[in-house]
This record gives C-alpha cells, sequence and structure tokens, in this order.
C-alpha cells in the first residue's frame, strides 16, 4: 500500500532570507514532524530554505503565522519571514493591502504595496549596552556588535563563540555592524536555528536599527541597512529610550511552487 502523501509549498524570499510557505488553514501538516521539517528546508536533498511557515487560521485576525527555524524547531518571530508570509496571504486572497496577523510574540499589522511589505515589529522599551555590544528583543533576542573589517570577518565562527559563549544553548542570533561612509549601516547576522549566516535577518536588522539610534551612531527615525541579500528600512518613533511604532521595510517575493512528498 502506498503511504505516500504529498503538500504543496510556495518558496519565498525576503532580502535573500528565504522561507518555504505553507497554506495550513486545513490542519493538514505534522507540524512536530522536526525530521520532516528539517528534510524540506535541507538544501542539498530538500527544497531548500533558513525556514519553513505555516500560514494557520485564527479565529481573532486574518491568519497565523506558525515559524520553524531549518533545524525542525518551533522560533521565536521572523521579520523577513513575517514579510513574505504577508505576500503570500496576498496571493492566497486572504487579505487586501493592509493585515493583522498573529505570531508567537503577538499581533501584528502589514501593509503590502506591489512587492513591498511595511511590516510593523513589537515595541522596544529594553536596550541593554555593555560598551562592547547592545543586547535587545525584538520578537527574537540579538547581540549588536560594532566591528571595523565586516566585509574580512568569519561570521560563522564569530557568531558561533558569541552565540554559546555569552547566550549558551538558548542562544541569541548575532548581528555585526559596519556604518559606511554614506552613513548606511552594513549588516551580517548569524542565526540560532539556522546555525550560521543567512543573507539577511528582519529582526536583526530591527535590532541593529534601534541600536545604532541608541548608540548615537545615527539621529533619524528611519533608518537605511544594507544586508548582504539586499537593502531594508526600518522606521520607529523614539522616546526616552522607548522605540514604538517600529516598521520594517522591504520587498518579500516568490520564487516557484512546487509539490512535495513525505
Amino acid at each position: 500500500m502506498n503511504n505516500t502523501r504529498k503538500f504543496t509549498f510556495f518558496k519565498y524570499q525576503g532580502t535573500g532570507n528565504d522561507f518555504i510557505l505553507v497554506d495550513n488553514r486545513q490542519n493538514f501538516f505534522p507540524r512536530k514532524d522536526k525530521k520532516l521539517i528539517r528534510s524540506v528546508c535541507e538544501r542539498k536533498f530538500g527544497v531548500g530554505a533558513d525556514g519553513l511557515i505555516l500560514l494557520e487560521n485564527d479565529t481573532r485576525f486574518d491568519f497565523k503565522m506558525v515559524y520553524y527555524n531549518s533545524d525542525g524547531n518551533e522560533s521565536t518571530m521572523c521579520g523577513n519571514g513575517g514579510r513574505c508570509v504577508v505576500a503570500f496571504a496576498k496571493l492566497l486572497g486572504i487579505i487586501g493591502p493592509e493585515t493583522v496577523f498573529m505570531a508567537v510574540d503577538g499581533k501584528h499589522k502589514a501593509t503590502i504595496v506591489d512587492d513591498v511589505v511595511t511590516l510593523q515589529m513589537i515595541d522596544v522599551t529594553n536596550i541593554r549596552e555593555t560598551g562592547k555590544y547592545f543586547y535587545l528583543n525584538t520578537g527574537s533576542p540579538h547581540h549588536v556588535q560594532l566591528v571595523p573589517d565586516l566585509d574580512k570577518l568569519d561570521v560563522h565562527k564569530e557568531g558561533a563563540k558569541i552565540r554559546y559563549g555569552i547566550y549558551g544553548e538558548e542562544g541569541s542570533n548575532i548581528n555585526f555592524v559596519t556604518q559606511n561612509d554614506s552613513g548606511l549601516f552594513d549588516v551580517r547576522t548569524y542565526e540560532r536555528g539556522v546555525e550560521g549566516e543567512t543573507l539577511s535577518c528582519g529582526t536583526g536588522v530591527t535590532a541593529v536599527a534601534l541600536a545604532m539610534h541608541r548608540s548615537g551612531k545615527t539621529k533619524k527615525e528611519k533608518v537605511k541597512i544594507k544586508t548582504v541579500g539586499g537593502n531594508l528600512e526600518v522606521s520607529f518613533l523614539a522616546s526616552n529610550g522607548n522605540y514604538t511604532d517600529v516598521k520594517l521595510i522591504g520587498a518579500a517575493k516568490m520564487v516557484f511552487k512546487g509539490e512535495m512528498e513525505w
């Protein structure tokens, strides 16, 4: 007897941070099957992605986002993934140009115009500064550290050293930052759960923008960030060390649609 099952997936990317998206409103996907999620995200034998996102029904909002890292574990908020799932919901006809959806860190508002998604992130009221780095939570935990030679940095090696050395098994995402001659910020990120460098990290870019404002490196409330995978913007309102109305802005694009067996 053939027990093979199939599911349709969509591949999306936001500044090179790539995700497998599945319409799980019928609750068919085996959410606890870490092996399946790892295999789908595996780049040589699977579809290949930094993470997998399930779009599910929600009783109060337009939909719910459930995010898994490529290691198969359900994780904290993913900013680029959030932008991609908004574009996916628009493709499915669930939403129009505006939406409110639920994620692991609470509700998120978003708008989409063409392929540009503006995603409201959580407010940030606590930024820890040590003199060497900043630590804050933008939906996921982030370490932000200025470095002199970003292009030459071994992000995998140095990121892993900090991720485990300072933050232990639970870990943190590690962002390395350089301010370039035009005043913009170049960022490279080591992501926990992926356990390596990704081309972009939405919550990481958000953390960098807020940390650089806190440090005085910029006085602007709309900060342009350059990642390996492309450019993003973060806007916010700053008052007495608190950051509200935080928004992550950038393109989210479908790469392809496919079918996979398990």
